[in-house]
């Protein structure tokens, strides 16, 4: 699969990843300060320990957050689109304590952020999520994982974000999804 594809503007698209509606969302947006961290590109040895390796995902732990006894925990994996070195993702997938399950998807500065995000698993629309927020290193959009998401990425090959810099084409950035369902079984 390339890594760029040209897709219709995201406005197109009437579905959402949303499973559960914007509630879901609220309130994972205030659990997602769990997993701060500095840089949009390989994160995971600069905000946490790696733990483990499963294919092209890394399970990586910080420390407890004040008040909390139990280290937090996602799967990561970073890439950059193979013809375009400045222009990368870094992909989290966290399950909180409660059983709520987060996809949060970093995307560098300058993205068109009203299409929002596009999402394919192995050439099938997913849908798309909106960005959420741009901070001074990335923008994110984040969803509540459904579990028919989740069973697509783990039964998934290959997951294509898609991002835009302007509303008629779209970059479509490949993140292999090799080692997620073991990666998964790992996550605390």
């Amino acid at each position: 699969m390339g890594s760029a594809d040209t897709v219709r503007s995201a406005r197109t698209k009437s579905r959402s990843w949303l499973a559960h509606g914007r509630l879901g969302v609220a309130v994972s947006v205030l659990l997602c300060v769990m997993l701060a961290f500095t840089s949009p590109h390989p994160v995971a040895a600069q905000s946490g320990v790696v733990k483990s390796q499963s294919g092209d995902w890394q399970v990586v732990c910080k420390s407890p957050p004040p008040g909390a006894k139990k280290e937090v925990c996602a799967l990561v994996q970073s890439v950059t689109a193979e013809d375009r070195n400045n222009v990368g993702l870094t992909v989290y997938f966290q399950t909180f304590s409660n059983g709520t399950r987060v996809l949060r998807v970093f995307a560098p500065l300058g993205v068109l952020l009203p299409p929002g995000l596009g999402l394919k698993i192995d050439d099938r629309d997913v849908g798309n999520a909106p960005f959420l927020r741009c901070q001074n290193f990335a923008c994110y959009a984040q969803v509540v994982a459904s579990d028919q998401l989740v069973d697509q990425l783990k039964a998934g090959k290959t997951a294509v974000f898609i991002i835009f810099q302007t509303e008629e084409a779209g970059i479509g950035i490949p993140i292999s999804l090799s080692g997620f369902a073991d990666a998964l079984t790992k996550l605390k």
